[in-house]
């Protein structure tokens, strides 16, 4: 009876949300869902506005896979795979335009493999004018600035605007998100300045905490992350953009360091490296942690070139960081590059490949490398219909005899239907 109650709730929300934005679902400064967002970054800055009242955009994100993969090791442990569906994942999103140059996002996961039940992902308030204080209050300068506020998805480098966020996988040219994916929300703000002529700049901080709490730890019932960007991001001709940008994320001390490990969603690797022994569903399958605790220092660097339908995005992400009881700090380093060729109709098909690579020291002092090639191709069969299919190729090298990983590798074929809108 309560599962029936929650259902005609929610679809009684997604009515009324799709009444009030049934004549114009575009707001101001915003990121569509669909195509139109490939390739778009930070919040857009544009100083004119079509805001006249209040405005509820109700949207959402569907992703099915089929998968295709292969699996071993060295001691032969891991559980055994085959040919199948994934379980489909779904995102509910509320977009709201609450005042002139103040919005609301909210995105809700309905379905996710981690969870078999809906819960929110983040929401934040962007602000890109001051007039709820005044009409006209710091207009020059608010021309310039924008801020967000919230218990939100942190802007750490690039790649997370590239990521596939569990349904919402429409941005993503491949199927899987990188080997050492960098992802978390937290409760922060972020304040961005766009000079107006290609150059940009980020300052932010957070509470460093996935999971809000008011309980001690250590005497304290928290820390801070400091997060800063700055960029270049220029149109230089009608067929060429190029965009560099590098960003830092660091914590004097924080309970825990969820910056590889906040994605709940899960990874589109499903049971690829799971113990056969294991009585839990290792949702993460395919990514690495490097399990740094309660310090660390993160740098990401990302070139970007488009030139026509030719695409090239690198990442270039230096890291240390320790716990507690550790003395002296590790270090991994990932490197990724990917080139992707966009052509037809609006640029509706596309191929691409991508290598990425982590190298890391573990904090039982061994040295290991994760190496994963992918091969992807796409076509939108509408602006908010994209069919995925990826060839992966993942290797583990220099895990200590006896561990789950020494000798490990999956291999084999994906394919993706996204609907987002």
């Amino acid at each position: 009876m309560e599962n029936n109650v929650k259902k005609v709730m929610l679809l009684g929300v997604l009515l009324i949300g799709f009444i009030l934005s049934a004549q114009n679902r575009n707001l101001d400064n915003y990121r569509q869902p669909d195509q139109r967002g490939i390739n778009v970054f930070e919040p857009q800055k544009d100083t004119l506005t079509t805001f006249e009242s209040l405005k509820v955009r109700t949207g959402g994100s569907f992703a099915l896979q089929f998968q295709a993969l292969d699996n071993e090791n060295a001691s032969g442990t891991l559980k055994e795979i085959g040919s199948n569906f994934n379980l489909a994942t779904a995102n509910l999103d509320f977009d709201v335009a609450l005042y002139d140059g103040v919005n609301m996002h909210l995105r809700t996961y309905l379905s996710s493999r981690h969870h078999n039940e809906p819960y929110v992902k983040g929401g934040y308030f962007q602000v890109d004018k001051l007039d709820f204080i005044q009409k006209g209050f710091l207009e020059d300068f608010m021309k310039h600035v924008t801020i967000k506020i919230g218990h939100m998805e942190t802007n750490y480098g690039d790649a997370h605007f590239r990521r596939s966020d569990n349904a919402q996988a429409i941005y993503n040219p491949f199927i899987g998100n990188l080997i050492m994916d960098s992802f978390t929300t937290e409760v922060g703000a972020e304040v961005y300045y766009n000079t107006g002529n290609g150059f940009f700049g980020m300052l932010g901080f957070t509470n460093g905490k996935l999971n809000q709490s008011v309980e001690e730890s250590d005497g304290t019932t928290g820390g801070a992350v400091f997060l800063a960007k700055l960029g270049y991001d220029k149109q230089i001709e009608e067929d060429l953009r190029v965009r560099l940008t590098g960003s830092v994320y660091n914590t004097g001390y924080s309970q825990n360091v969820y910056l590889y490990a906040a994605d709940r969603a899960g990874s589109r690797y499903y049971d690829v490296l799971q113990d056969v022994t294991a009585t839990s569903d290792n949702f993460r399958s395919g990514r690495f942690n490097p399990a740094y605790g309660n310090k660390i220092t993160a740098v990401m660097i990302n070139p970007f070139v488009k030139y026509g339908g030719l695409e090239v995005f690198g990442t270039i992400e230096l890291t240390s960081g320790r716990s507690l009881a550790e003395t002296d700090r590790r270090n991994t380093e990932q490197f990724a590059g990917e080139a992707i060729y966009r052509f037809g109709s609006n640029e509706n098909i596309y191929i691409g490949g991508r290598y990425n690579t982590v190298s890391s020291e573990l904090a039982s002092g061994d040295d290991v490398t994760i190496d994963r090639f992918q091969l992807g191709a796409g076509w939108f069969m509408t602006k908010n219909v994209l069919l995925k299919a990826e060839y992966v190729n993942q290797e583990y090298s220099d895990y200590p005899t006896g561990d789950l990983l020494e000798g490990a590798s999956f291999d084999g074929l994906m394919l993706e239907a996204v609907i987002s809108f």
